[in-house]
């Protein structure tokens, strides 16, 4: 699943944090729900705009991060 035509790194939304589809919900948003328990239909529930795949979009763009990030050590 990609999540390129979903996530929009948009500067005038939400302190260019990347967001959903271009509404005002963010990848962090989405992810601290899933952090704290909600399910995906929940979440769907509670912001019926959203779709199921705009929450896999997510969980991939986090991935995705987490793949490319560095580790730096210090000595």
């Amino acid at each position: 699943m990609g999540y390129i035509d979903r996530i929009v790194l948009a500067p005038g939304k939400r302190g260019g944090r990347p967001v959903i589809r271009g509404l005002r919900i963010t990848v962090y948003d989405v992810l601290g729900w899933l952090a704290d328990g909600m399910t995906a239909d929940e979440i769907i529930e509670d912001f019926p705009e959203l779709e199921r795949a705009d929450i896999q979009a997510c969980l991939a763009f986090a991935a995705d991060r987490e793949r490319r990030a560095v580790v730096v050590q210090t000595s």
